[in-house]
C-alpha cells in the first residue's frame, strides 16, 4: 500500500510538468497568461477570504449555527487558493472542484424550523404539585 501511496504521489507532479509543457508548445503565451490570471485570481480569493472569515464566525454566532461551518468552509476556499496560485491544470481543476461543491446545504431548512415564541419569556412544559 505505501508504495502505491508514493507512485501516486510521485506520479502527479510528474502528470502536471507533462501537462504544462504539452499545452505550453500548443498555445504558447496565452497559457502563460492564462497561469498568470488564475495564479492572481488564488491570491485574491485567499486575501477576500481573510477578511470575510471573522464575519461569517460572527454571523454564525448571531445566528447560533455552528461556527465550525464558517471555519471549514473559509479553510476550504483558502485551500482552492492555494491550488489556483501553484501553476498546473490538475490543481486548477480541483480548486474548481472544491469552490462548486455547496457549503451549506442545510442553513434554509435549519432556520426554516427554528422559530421564536410569540413572547420570549415563555416556557412551555408540564407542572406537577407534590404535597
Amino acid at each position: 500500500m505505501r508504495i502505491i501511496s508514493l507512485l501516486v504521489i510521485l506520479a502527479f507532479p510528474v502528470a502536471e510538468i507533462w501537462i504544462l509543457i504539452n499545452l505550453a508548445h500548443q498555445y504558447g503565451w496565452l497559457f502563460l497568461l492564462y497561469l498568470v490570471v488564475v495564479g492572481m485570481l488564488g491570491l485574491q480569493l485567499i486575501r477576500d477570504e481573510k477578511l470575510l472569515l471573522s464575519g461569517r464566525m460572527m454571523q454564525s454566532l448571531k445566528q447560533e449555527s455552528n461556527p465550525l461551518k464558517a471555519i471549514l468552509g473559509s479553510a476550504r476556499n483558502i485551500i482552492a487558493g492555494i491550488l489556483l496560485i501553484i501553476p498546473g491544470v490538475i490543481t486548477d481543476f480541483i480548486a474548481v472542484i472544491l469552490l462548486l461543491v455547496p457549503t451549506n446545504k442545510n442553513a434554509q431548512t435549519t432556520s426554516a424550523y427554528r422559530q421564536q415564541a410569540a413572547n420570549d419569556d415563555v416556557i412551555e412544559g408540564e407542572f406537577h404539585r407534590e404535597e
